[in-house]
């Protein structure tokens, strides 16, 4: 567990050097658990648990946005409501959540998966167990005040996480979800690159990584849907994508 400053500085280097190689979500030497993995634990027979869709079966893919909610939010659940998708929303708490809280209810409301990304966005592997419990707690406490829900999943800043993370997300009852799916749309505001970038990426069990803050991807979100919705696939959130099996608490799921 992180304590002195040296001890920072010297598991900060040693996390930077882990990750000159990196995948498309963050450190490729994370253990990571993938969907089908967590289906297959669950036990034989089981009933998703979730609905009606069973990705045992279907061609599963699921949407997630982080960094939210912002000024796009409305626009874009007015996309997912009229398309009838359901997506998973790892949402920032300073300057978002405490900004847009009738959003978040929203969310929560229409069906979508409430989780976190953090408090203010801070890369986890950098700091001390206690900041990294405050980055946790506090947009945990405000999305249970607003939704009646305390998020069960969050999503690490640029993926970056490690043993001490994993031991606290465990501590709170929290697993990390990862992505297999970037569009990178904070280089972009161009619409038909992001949906381009998705629909080259996208395969079964995927999961998309957007940010709804940045201007060029809600546009993009409905010809993704079209899109991938032409291909077979079925849009799901991410305790969709992992049932009957269900994300334990510590463990990283990455496609």
């Amino acid at each position: 567990m992180r304590g002195t400053a040296r001890g920072l500085r010297g598991r900060a280097l040693a996390s930077a050097a882990a990750c000159l190689v990196l995948s498309l979500a963050g450190c490729a030497q994370v253990d990571t658990t993938a969907p089908s993995t967590a289906r297959a634990e669950a036990a034989h027979g089981a009933p998703a648990r979730f609905g009606t869709v069973d990705c045992r079966e279907a061609k599963c893919i699921a949407l997630t946005f982080d960094a939210g909610p912002s000024e796009n939010s409305a626009r874009l659940l007015d996309i997912l409501k009229e398309k009838k998708v359901p997506a998973t929303f790892f949402l920032l708490g300073k300057r978002h959540i405490e900004k847009y809280p009738e959003l978040v209810r929203r969310m929560a409301a229409e069906g979508h998966e409430v989780a976190s990304h953090t408090w203010d966005h801070k890369i986890l592997t950098r700091i001390s167990d206690a900041q990294i419990r405050e980055e946790l707690k506090r947009p945990n406490d405000a999305i249970e005040r607003l939704t009646g829900h305390k998020p069960t999943l969050m999503r690490p800043p640029q993926g970056r996480t490690d043993a001490d993370v994993h031991e606290i997300c465990k501590e709170l009852g929290m697993a990390e979800v990862l992505w297999s799916v970037t569009a990178k749309d904070y280089t972009t505001e161009d619409s038909a690159l992001i949906t381009k970038r998705v629909l080259d990426q996208a395969s079964r069990d995927g999961i998309i990584l957007l940010h709804d803050i940045y201007a060029g991807t809600v546009p993009a979100v409905p010809g993704i849907i079209d899109a991938l919705k032409a291909r077979g696939y079925v849009f799901v959130t991410v305790p969709q994508l992992l049932a009957p099996g269900k994300a334990e608490p510590g463990k990283v799921y990455r496609p």
